[in-house]
C-alpha cells in the first residue's frame, strides 16, 4: 500500500512495504529520493532492525542460542499496517510474529511514523518491548539521495557538510572478512565541517563514523548551494555509502545504532557496538529528519 503526504512545499510517498519512504519531492517537482534502479541498488530507504548490517557468518548468540540473523534484519520485506492516516501524516507498525522469531527470539513493536511541516519530513522511530525481560536490538536508517539532484552536475560537485567542526577518521571495513576493523582507520577530516565527495571515497564499502559530533549533515551541491540536510538526533553513528566502483548518482546517509560486527567484538549480540537496551514494558523513540535546501 503507498501512503501519499503533501504540503504546499513538498510531496512524501511511503510505501507499506517496509515502511519505505519511495519519494521525496519539492514543490517543483524535484525528486531527492533514489527510485530503485536495481542496476546498482533495488532499495531506496530500508529500515534496519534488529540488527545494523551483518553478524560474523550472519549468525549471533543471543539466549543462549545461536539465531541466523540476515544482513540488515527482516523488517526490508515486511508488510507494515497503517495505523495514522493524515494529509501530512502517517503512521506504520509491525509487531513479532512467528516468522520474525526464526530470526529474533524477543516480542516487540515496531513503528515508523512520518511527518511533513512546512516542506520537511520528521520521521520517528520507535520500538516498544512487549516483553516480560529486557530486550536488545540495533536499529538504523538508510536513506539514498540523488546524487546529482541538478541537471547539468555530477557527484564530485557535491560535498558532505557537517553541522560542527570535526576532527574524525572512519572504521574500514574489511570487504573479504566482512567486518570493520576498528584498528584499521582513514582520517577524514581535520577540524573542519566539509567532506567533498567522489567515487574513491566509498572503495572500501562504507565510510562509517563511530565518534562524531555533529548529529546533522547535509548533501550541498557547493555551486549552487542546493540539497538535502538529514538530521539524526536519535542516532550515535552514521555512515554514508554509493555502490563502488560504478557510476551509482546516489549517495546513501545512514544513522544506525549499531552496525556490522567489528573484529574485534565476539558472537554474544548484547555485546555489540551501539547495542540499544529495553527493559519491559518500556518503549524508546529514535527521531530523524530530511529538510530541503534549495535556496
Amino acid at each position: 500500500m503507498l501512503v501519499t503526504l503533501h504540503d504546499t512545499k513538498a510531496t512524501a510517498v511511503i510505501d507499506s512495504i517496509g515502511a519505505q519512504l519511495l519519494s521525496f519531492k519539492d514543490s517543483a517537482g524535484t525528486e531527492y529520493i533514489w527510485q530503485r534502479d536495481p542496476e546498482f541498488w533495488s532499495k531506496c530507504s530500508p529500515l534496519l532492525f534488529p540488527i545494523v548490517g551483518n553478524c560474523r557468518n550472519n549468525q549471533t548468540r543471543l539466549e543462549g542460542r545461536t539465531w541466523e540473523i540476515p544482513k540488515h534484519g527482516f523488517c526490508r520485506e515486511a508488510d507494515f499496517a497503517v495505523t495514522q492516516q493524515a494529509k501530512t501524516s502517517a503512521a506504520f507498525e509491525i509487531r513479532d510474529t512467528e516468522e520474525t522469531k526464526r530470526f529474533y527470539p524477543y516480542s516487540f513493536r515496531l513503528s515508523l511514523s512520518y511527518t511533513l511541516i512546512d516542506g520537511s519530513l520528521y520521521m520517528e522511530y520507535q520500538v516498544f518491548n512487549t516483553e516480560e525481560r529486557t530486550i536488545y536490538y540495533c536499529l538504523g536508517a538508510h536513506p539514498g539521495f540523488n546524487c546529482p539532484m541538478e541537471n547539468g552536475a555530477s557527484l564530485e560537485d557535491y560535498d558532505l557538510v557537517f553541522e560542527k567542526e570535526e576532527t574524525i577518521s572512519s572504521m574500514v571495513y574489511d570487504c573479504k572478512n566482512l567486518e570493520f576493523n576498528p584498528g584499521n582507520r582513514i582520517s577524514r577530516l581535520k577540524e573542519s565541517r566539509i567532506l567533498s565527495l567522489n567515487r574513491e571515497l566509498f572503495k572500501d564499502d562504507a565510510v562509517y563514523f563511530d565518534d562524531l559530533k555533529s548529529r546533522a549533515v547535509s548533501i550541498i551541491n557547493r555551486n549552487t548551494g542546493r540539497g538535502v540536510e538529514v538530521s539524526f538526533p536519535g542516532f550515535e553513528t552514521v555512515a554514508f555509502w554509493s555502490p563502488y566502483p560504478g557510476e551509482a548518482p546516489f549517495v546513501c546517509v545512514e544513522p544506525w545504532n549499531g552496525s556490522a560486527i567489528y573484529a574485534t567484538e565476539d558472537d554474544e549480540f548484547i555485546h555489540k557496538n551501539h547495542v540499544q537496551t529495553l527493559k519491559p514494558g518500556k518503549a524508546k523513540s529514535y527521531g530523524l529528519s530530511i529538510k530541503i535546501l534549495n535556496e
